[in-house]
């Protein structure tokens, strides 16, 4: 930066009139120096030609997908990345395109640097052990697949020290990234409360009630807050290592990428894809409500008609059937409509106007705006992405243009 001369500025003789003319001068010299940089920023993008490193942290019991899957979705945008010059969007030549460096690099690592064996029995080489003080631009945290993910976390001897290396790492400015179960593992560090997160939806309610500081939000694919990603099941372990992508490489790189692959990246919500599950419980009266529910769909609800079909007040009915079930009796009954509503719109041959009425919304309108707001998608849609294709017809043809 130019350095202002107070010397040469007293030596005038208008002090302010001279003052003035080196403050232009100097002004000058900085505007011309920002254009430079401005003219050079599209073409370093961000300072995104530097390699990245990447470091794949594993354990026993995880899926081998997880692992395979971002490997491949990093080995993919170094393709797409050397067949343009340095990320400008110009092809190169094939010569050049072999010599180019990559962009990223990744290393797979367990605790002490054995292979591991995935839940479905397949081993997991690793290049290295853990090492909370090498370099890293973004750790993943893979996630175990085991049913009490509570049973995950006896072995302290193990655990202690992954959770010291990932504070460590986020201290330093590296980028954490979880998928699934993983991110029980980010919130058992401490690094999750106060922020936002997402999991498996599956395991929500375990999540929720193990760590009450974090703002879960289950029915979202993919978080991000104060440098921590995480994503929703295995599969969207795929979703999670493209936004790695495009926050080293960029979006357009990103995009490319997950062209290629064909991975969806227009999923919003884990919400469409979970499966209800009905409440264990030992309360009689609640469950011949949840009968009574089930069996009459179709009508308008009432809670005192319910309250007096079972013979009790309807504080007692609201009270024991929150304590029972979690959830208020009206509130339940909507997931309940919306569960079997899913059900019958995966059946071929049913129209959303039926199912609506079938499950008592004779509005279609009302129908419409409760299952977009549990499930993410219309029904419409809903019915497009899940219906059950009889075998042997093919999917209906897309319509003519008009």
């Amino acid at each position: 930066m130019a350095r202002l001369d107070r010397r040469r500025v007293a030596d005038k003789g208008d002090t302010r009139g001279g003052l003035a003319t080196v403050l232009r001068a100097f002004f000058l010299k900085g505007l011309a120096r920002c254009a430079v940089a401005v003219a050079v920023l599209p073409h370093v993008g961000k300072n995104r030609t530097r390699l990245r490193r990447i470091r794949i942290w594993v354990y026993d019991g995880i899926l081998a997908s997880g692992v395979a899957g971002s490997v491949d979705v990093f080995t993919a945008a170094n393709a797409v990345w050397a067949e343009t010059d340095a990320g400008r969007g110009t092809k190169t030549t094939l010569k050049a395109t072999t010599l180019k460096a990559p962009l990223l690099q990744w290393r797979i690592e367990s605790p002490d640097g054995k292979p591991v064996q995935t839940a479905s029995g397949q081993v997991v080489n690793v290049d290295g052990a853990i090492n909370a003080r090498a370099i890293a631009d973004a750790v993943i945290v893979t996630g175990p697949f085991i049913a009490n993910i509570e049973r995950f976390f006896d072995r302290p001897d193990v655990l202690k020290p992954l959770f010291a290396a990932l504070r460590r790492q986020h201290e330093r400015g590296a980028l954490l990234a979880s998928y699934c179960t993983g991110s029980f593992i980010l919130a058992e560090a401490g690094l999750l409360d106060g922020g936002v997160a997402t999991t498996h939806w599956a395991k929500a309610k375990v999540f929720a009630k193990r760590y009450p500081e974090v703002d879960l939000r289950v029915s979202e694919i993919l978080t991000e807050q104060n440098g921590i990603l995480c994503s929703g099941a295995v599969t969207t372990s795929l979703n999670l290592a493209l936004r790695i992508v495009e926050k080293f490489a960029g979006p357009d790189i990103a995009a490319a990428t997950g062209k290629m692959m064909l991975i969806d990246t227009n999923r919003v919500s884990q919400s469409s894809y979970a499966i209800a599950e009905s409440p264990q419980h030992s309360d009689e009266l609640v469950a011949r409500a949840q009968r009574h529910m089930e069996k009459s769909l179709r009508q308008g609800f009432n809670l005192g008609d319910l309250a007096r079909h079972l013979a009790v007040s309807e504080r007692t009915l609201n009270r024991r059937f929150k304590r029972a079930v979690g959830a208020a009796p009206l509130h339940y009954l909507q997931s309940l409509r919306v569960d079997v509503a899913k059900r019958l719109l995966e059946s071929p041959g049913l129209k959303v106007d039926a199912v609506g009425e079938r499950v008592g919304y004779g509005d279609l309108s009302t129908f419409r705006r409760l299952f977009k707001r549990e499930t993410g998608l219309s029904p419409r849609d809903y019915q497009r992405r899940f219906v059950r294709r009889r075998q042997g017809r093919p999917a209906p043809a897309a319509p003519p243009p008009p």
